[in-house]
């Protein structure tokens, strides 16, 4: 069995006890076909390496990505922004009011729709978005940084392929 299909891990009992990995690789069997396992391990790697260049800043993967979304579609309506990013409603509302009280972004009702909140960032929220970018960009580029630009690309079309981008 290859290497890419093989991690040395410690067993639920080791890890309990406080014991080290055992010697030797482990069989991921299935696994190592599924896209759900390897997007999972991707994700997982991607959030740890965001939250590591933005603990300081404490932003969280999900929020600045609401953050930047807002940015690029001013007005959006916080039901169709939870959609589009696969964010439950409920924890959307706790997102946005939240970003809402620390003066990030500005609800309005629309007339059309009262039951509809539209969002913005105000001033501070675009402050923040912007002087966070160049970090952002900087653990894009470094995220892919085992794939060539090539690769890069086929991965980025095929995803946007996935998620019906």
């Amino acid at each position: 069995m290859s290497t890419a299909t093989r991690s040395a891990v410690a067993t639920p009992a080791e890890a309990e006890a406080g014991e080290a990995p055992r010697a030797g690789p482990i069989a991921f069997g299935p696994l190592t076909n599924s896209l759900g396992f390897h997007l999972r391990l991707a994700q997982i790697g991607a959030f740890e390496e965001f939250f590591a260049a933005f603990a300081e800043d404490g932003l969280q993967p999900g929020g600045f990505s609401v953050l930047i979304t807002i940015r690029e579609s001013p007005g959006v309506r916080q039901g169709i922004l939870a959609n589009a990013l696969k964010i439950k409603r409920s924890h959307m509302a706790k997102i946005v009011q939240g970003f809402g009280e620390a003066g990030l972004i500005e609800r309005r009702v629309p007339p059309d729709d009262r039951r509809a909140v539209e969002l913005t960032l105000t001033e501070a929220g675009q402050r923040l978005v912007e002087a966070k970018m160049p970090k952002f960009l900087q653990h894009e580029r470094a995220s892919a940084a085992a794939l060539t630009p090539d690769e890069r690309h086929t991965l980025f079309s095929l995803l946007r392929k996935l998620n019906g981008l």
